[in-house]
């Protein structure tokens, strides 16, 4: 089955209805929000993924500096409870920006120098928030008394499996500085893993992320560059950079708030890969076992072998061909229903014409 390392679905229903929406929180650290607790099992995103071979999801929380922890569910249940793989898959960190991507028509555009001591001031509560989490684990742990008398803080509880190992941190960046910024601010944070997500310039650091072992989830494939200077084909070929540079890397979503409905296309984004130099093979792997791997629930899922969760599904073809029509899909053994929206439209409208006399 296939894998989105990155995604928004399930928090997000119809991204210009408000009510549909809960995907963010409004603080700038959110460590202790939790994806899967705002996963909704009866989204009709769900199906309409599915049936195009997408079976497991990374479901990623927006919003803030620290976004929170990711969970991984698999895309079929009557509750959050029967969906989740993997409950807390790591904490987000959304690298700040000295760029301005939006402002309103009626306001005045920032300059460079206030938005560089925007980016310096992010970057110093970011410093804050981690010496503040290490100090908060210190005094917690290492002193019995201390324990029983200090106040818990729901963020820094959050933030002990992170800075004791036991779950990365996604840090997600593109431009050449923020990715740079990032690798230098966490150089000697030796307990924290890393993950990158996004990555555009990532090809750039291939010799220090293999070195650091950090891995990264690439997530801009349909999208303009980011440069008026760059080849059209730029965002295209980044897989291919990281694959003959030999960085561990799989293809994901942009968990942006259109994204979530434009989920299913995934598959589509690595068969764009595939054309601009990436092998087949490895195209396919990077939506299958090396997101199994980077998400670190390849012992259950990702490939197909002996002792792994029977999650698979069987096509009529190339399964990142467009015209190719999934046939059925099995989560942990189970036969998945494979019908949804669309399906059922598309029967809606078939049998109008036909009773209109058309033949087909």
């Amino acid at each position: 089955g296939f894998i989105d390392a990155n995604s928004i679905i399930g928090l997000i229903e119809i991204s210009s209805v408000e009510a549909t929406l809960d995907y963010a929180e409004i603080l700038d650290f959110n460590p202790n929000a939790r994806a899967e607790v705002a996963i909704n099992p009866d989204s009709e995103l769900l199906p309409v993924t599915r049936a195009n071979g997408i079976l497991i999801s990374n479901v990623v929380p927006q919003g803030g500096i620290i976004t929170g922890s990711s969970s991984v569910i698999m895309l079929d249940g009557w509750t959050v409870e029967d969906m989740v793989l993997k409950s807390v898959s790591g904490i987000h960190l959304k690298w700040p920006s000295k760029k301005e991507f939006s402002f309103r028509f009626y306001m005045r555009p920032k300059s460079e120098e206030e938005l560089l001591k925007e980016y310096e001031e992010k970057v110093k509560k970011i410093k804050e928030f981690f010496e503040d989490a290490y100090a908060y684990l210190k005094a917690k742990y290492s002193d019995k008394k201390l324990s029983e008398i200090y106040d818990t803080d729901e963020r820094f509880e959050a933030m002990i499996p992170l800075l004791k190992g036991e779950i990365p941190l996604f840090i997600h960046a593109d431009e050449y500085f923020q990715i740079r910024d990032a690798l230098d601010f966490f150089e000697d944070f030796k307990d924290i893993r890393i993950i990158l997500v996004g990555g555009y310039d990532s090809w750039r650091f291939a010799e220090e992320l293999k070195r650091r072992n950090i891995p990264v989830i690439v997530t801009g494939i349909h999208m303009n560059p980011l440069r008026e200077d760059e080849p059209y084909d730029e965002p295209f070929t980044l897989p291919y950079k990281l694959y003959k540079s030999g960085v561990k890397f799989c293809i994901a979503n942009s968990a942006g708030s259109f994204s979530a409905s434009n989920a299913r296309n995934l598959p589509y984004k690595v068969a764009t890969a595939c054309a601009y130099g990436l092998p087949l093979e490895e195209g396919i792997k990077s939506i299958t076992i090396y997101a199994a791997e980077i998400l670190g629930i390849s012992h259950r899922v990702g490939s197909i072998e002996k002792g792994k969760d029977a999650t698979l599904f069987v096509t009529d073809g190339n399964p990142l061909d467009i015209k190719t029509n999934v046939l059925m899909a099995f989560i942990q053994g189970k036969k998945i229903d494979l019908e949804s929206k669309h399906t059922l439209l598309f029967k809606k409208y078939l049998k109008k014409y036909k009773d209109l006399g058309f033949t087909f």
